[in-house]
């Protein structure tokens, strides 16, 4: 080994080996002679400090220790008495002490050659040690060679009495020996190279002990203390590959810390990459766009919404043009299964919101409806309503093909549908809102009465949009004069539709009327209220219908010509008469229709807008309002040049001998023509006000019962506001405390009374739970049936809705769409609000869990 200041280097000539071995041997010898010298100069030192050594005498029963310094006891006390004696055989006892160690060198120095001789077998770098050492040592000191030496810094150190002075470890040693550690517990010192980089056949020293290294006198010594044990063969190898440890570990911590970056940059572009896909599907949803194109190769020129608007953000995005032209083509996420993954993933962030919420509610209602799509599929649409944040939700749930249509295999899928997003139905379900349909409100067999088995509280509510509609068709239905009213603004509409015209219709409307032309509506089939539009728009346009059906009944085209005298020859004081009522009776069922089809009305609300419509009705069948209606009437015939002579009547029919004994209610198989004030009357007027009325109390009879009386005395403009009898009619179908309730009661009133000067009163159900809400763990009774009096479903209007954005999105070149592409893509666009309001951080995270094809790493 060649030695260079204080470190030995390896790969010496063998030859070599045992000469420097020798004179290393030598030279050791040699520092023991020159050290022993330099202990007699400490001996002389330590005599001028014999008066100091008295005076600690008297302070030895004070001072203690704490387990690091040595414990003074009675027999420190003999050695004190004895210390004047020792010092004068200090040099004789000096003396012997350096032969000692002189020969304890001379024994190091014959250990060294002996493995001096055993390493001259295989001169090489020392391998090294296992990552935990297999030094024993104390707890506070380094327990693996992945740490740094314990060094602790104080002001002061434990003092040891040691040579007749008080010595210990000082903080400047660390500079000077950078592989010291210090144990606290132990006052002692210990090597940190040796106790974990030493090779394992090394002997132990007391720098590897479990004691450790404690005799401060001799510790700075040049040729003792941590100075021989820096010279030590051991110590020099553990050193070695202490040094080469921390080279290596400098060098992948940095390439470690490189490649890291790099990770986190990558993952990075990905994950952005990935919202931008996100991003571009959620726009196509919520604005019901097609994503794909008919041809999506790359030297397509239309090749979709979707990949067109990537291709588009490419050209000023350099991240998305990276992945776009670096990427094969299998990890660019832009195949229709990726789309599917992606809008799956969003639509189920969306359900889930919507299902904690409901949770959170806890009492809910489900609204289900059905409807064709353009493959003739039946599709169902589920509904949640909710009470949640002071707010009645109707919430889109998804699409469910129906395989079967009767009520066994409709009521199956209602509750799958519910287990699927683990809704518990049996206890929470309080309300089942659908159409009219036989199979779905029957009482035995339907499947309101199979949801009722077994969820007990699921009280069926006939949407009261369609009773509405049906009110109205079954009146037109039972009066002729209005069937034929209705079919002639078809007949009308059909005409005028034609593009001669329609062109002449235009140019007509411009010379007589100041504004843009309108347009006649076509009736709906479905929705009767909507029909106060097409009887507006004639009304207000009828002397331009007049003028078009003349002049085209004057041409020579003769099917145009006969077409238009027929409808003219029809449009007489009966048809003004007809026109005039069904617009003031339907636009009053239309105000209805619409407040109906609001999300937030509940069924107390609907109940006071339908009997404010029966009132209305009743108003209108009296003498007075007749004679205010014939007076529009004939003002609107005179406008349109409308024939308004009465006729005189008739000679009466004579009737068989047969009948003379008989009352004849009906004619007898004539129909007579109104054309006067009381044959309108008698025949139009009041039969259709009459079946209007009579409709309405069989159709909406069920808001007599004792749920719908229950709910009506929750509602603060009601007579029977918290009345206690009434309110525990809806308690008891509900399973109530009835107990807990009326002491509820007796203080709802209370703090209504007290709370009446400072805000405003409730005057609705759903104000009078938002009353209540701040105090509902003290009213809790009361707040149940108020949250089950607001979620109880008034209509199935909001299926309706998810069947117009049905047929926005399932249009016929998107027809063979995948049924989970289908709903994922109804959820976005009905539920815009929450869609857009998604945190994308999380959708990356989610997506990359769920995703199983890894080819971009997103976390």
């Amino acid at each position: 080994m060649k030695r260079k200041g204080g470190i030995y280097t390896f790969f010496t000539p063998k030859t070599k080996v045992t000469k420097i071995v020798n004179e290393l041997s030598k030279t050791d010898v040699q520092g023991e002679v020159e050290g022993e010298r330099a202990d007699e100069n400490e001996v002389e030192r330590e005599r001028a400090d014999e008066n100091e050594v008295e005076r600690e005498r008297k302070d030895i029963e004070r001072e203690r220790h704490d387990g690091h310094e040595m414990e003074v006891d009675a027999e420190d006390e003999d050695e004190l008495e004895a210390e004047g004696e020792e010092q004068k055989d200090v040099k004789v006892d000096q003396d012997e002490q350096g032969q000692e160690e002189v020969g304890e060198h001379m024994e190091e120095g014959d250990q060294r050659e002996m493995r001096q001789d055993s390493e001259r077998q295989r001169i090489r770098p020392p391998e090294p040690a296992p990552a935990t050492s297999n030094r024993g040592g104390p707890p506070d000191v380094s327990k693996t060679r992945f740490e740094t030496p314990v060094q602790p810094k104080r002001e002061s150190f434990p003092k040891t009495l040691q040579g007749g002075a008080r010595r210990s470890f000082r903080s400047e040693w660390y500079q000077t020996h950078p592989w010291l550690e210090y144990s606290q517990c132990k006052d002692a010192a210990y090597c940190f190279a040796c106790r974990h980089f030493s090779l394992p056949d090394t002997p132990k020293t007391v720098f590897t002990s479990f004691d450790g290294y404690r005799n401060w006198k001799k510790a700075t010594m040049k040729d003792s203390g941590f100075a021989s044990h820096a010279r030590s063969e051991a110590h020099i190898n553990a050193m070695f590959a202490w040094t080469e440890n921390k080279r290596n570990m400098d060098k992948n911590s940095s390439m470690f810390g490189v490649m890291d970056e790099q990770k986190k940059k990558q993952v990075a572009e990905n994950q952005y990459y990935i919202k931008a896909l996100a991003e571009i599907l959620i726009l196509t949803a919520t604005e019901n766009t097609a994503q794909r194109g008919h041809r999506e190769s790359v030297d397509s020129e239309k090749k979709g919404v979707f990949l067109s608007m990537l291709d588009l953000l490419g050209n000023h995005n350099p991240i998305i043009r990276k992945r776009l032209e670096q990427h094969a083509k299998n990890a660019k996420y832009t195949s229709k299964t990726i789309q599917n993954e992606i809008l799956e993933c969003l639509a189920t962030m969306v359900k889930e919101e919507i299902i904690q919420e409901v949770k959170t509610s806890k009492h809910f209602s489900v609204i289900v409806d059905e409807t064709k799509d353009v493959q003739k599929k039946e599709q169902m649409s589920f509904v949640l309503r909710y009470y949640y944040n002071g707010v009645v939700h109707e919430s889109f749930l998804e699409f469910e093909v129906a395989e079967h249509l009767d009520a066994s295999a409709l009521s199956d899928k209602i509750i799958q549908c519910l287990e699927k997003h683990g809704l518990e139905y049996k206890e929470n379900l309080v309300g089942q809102g659908y159409d009219g349909a036989a199979v779905m409100r029957g009482a035995h067999a339907g499947v309101q009465a199979k949801v009722k088995q077994v969820a007990k509280h699921a009280f069926y509510v006939h949407c009261s949009a369609h009773c509405l509609n049906l009110v109205i068709v079954d009146t037109v239905k039972s009066v002729a004069d209005a069937g034929t009213f209705f079919s002639l603004l078809e007949r009308l509409y059909v005409f005028i539709s034609g593009s001669y015209v329609h062109n002449k219709w235009l140019e007509v409307q411009r010379e007589m009327f100041d504004g843009p032309p309108r347009e006649l509506q076509q009736l709906s089939d479905t929705r009767w209220a909507c029909r106060h539009i097409a009887c507006r728009n004639v009304m207000d346009r009828l002397p331009a219908i007049v003028q078009v059906l003349e002049e085209i009944a004057s041409e020579n085209h003769p099917q145009r010509a006969v077409e238009a005298r027929g409808i003219l020859a029809q449009i007489d004081l009966n048809f003004a008469g007809c026109l005039v009522l069904f617009r003031k009776v339907l636009s009053d069922s239309k105000f209805l229709s619409d407040m109906l089809q609001s999300k937030t009305v509940d069924y107390a609300k609907a109940v006071e807008l339908i009997e404010a419509l029966k009132e209305t009705l009743v108003n209108y069948r009296s003498h007075t309002s007749f004679d205010e209606m014939w007076t529009e009437i004939l003002d609107l015939c005179e406008q349109s040049n409308i024939d308004t002579t009465q006729r005189k009547a008739k000679r009466p029919r004579q009737t068989t001998k047969l009948l003379q004994d008989c009352v004849i209610n009906s004619t007898l198989g004539q129909h007579v023509v109104p054309d006067n004030k009381h044959t309108f009357c008698a025949s139009v007027y009041y039969p259709v006000l009459d079946n209007m009325i009579g409709e309405m109390g069989r159709r909406f009879s069920d808001t007599n019962c004792n749920i719908m009386q229950g709910i009506q005395a929750l509602n603060p403009s009601s007579p029977t506001f918290l009345r206690e009898e009434t309110v525990l009619l809806l308690a008891d179908a509900y399973d109530s405390n009835t107990d807990d309730l009326k002491h509820e009661l007796h203080q709802a009133k209370r703090l209504l009374n007290r709370k009446k000067g400072e805000k405003e009163s409730p005057t609705t159900v759903m104000e009078f739970t938002q009353f209540l809400d701040p105090y509902q763990e003290v009213f809790y009774e009361l707040f149940r049936l108020c949250k089950i009096a607001v979620v109880l479903p008034v209509t199935s209007a909001s299926c309706e809705r998810s069947f117009s954005s049905l047929r926005l999105i399932k249009t016929y070149l998107r027809s063979t769409m995948t049924e989970k592409r289908l709903s994922s893509l109804a959820v976005l666009s009905i539920e815009w609000k929450r869609t857009k309001a998604l945190d994308l951080d999380k959708f990356v995270k989610r997506f990359a869990e769920q995703h199983g094809n890894r080819r971009l790493q997103l976390l």
